[in-house]
């Protein structure tokens, strides 16, 4: 079965860290691949991506870290001192490409199905 999934979330009081992981299954491909993040009644955000061999990252925030093993077909997100403001579901997605201006929905052709961060001050 093709699919991401991802694992990780859950609550953390605000100065936190979480590190969320998203392993892929079903298919072979050199895909760049990224993080999104929603909240209900706004537009899905890119916050990280990174290309196949991991030279080529972008993120929204400095807080933010994204890597990537390939042997395991595994995507990490490392978020450190966490706000209120990060609380939302976030995604992984498989991307066709990825630029420095950021992360671009038309780019996607598969997402996971979700993890809920929620973070308290």
């Amino acid at each position: 079965q093709v699919q991401l999934v991802e694992s990780g979330g859950g609550s953390v009081q605000a100065g936190g860290s979480l590190r969320l992981s998203c392993v892929g299954s079903g298919y072979t491909g050199r895909y760049c691949m990224g993080w999104f993040r929603q909240v209900q009644g706004k537009e899905r955000e890119g916050i990280a991506g990174i290309n196949y061999d991991g030279q080529k990252v972008w993120f929204k925030d400095i807080r933010f870290t994204v890597s990537r093993d390939n042997d395991k077909n595994m995507l990490y997100l490392q978020m450190n001192n966490l706000e209120p403001g990060d609380t939302a579901m976030y995604y992984c997605a498989r991307m066709r490409a990825f630029d420095y201006y950021g992360l671009h929905l038309d780019n996607v052709d598969m997402w996971g199905q979700g993890t809920q961060v929620t973070v308290s001050s």
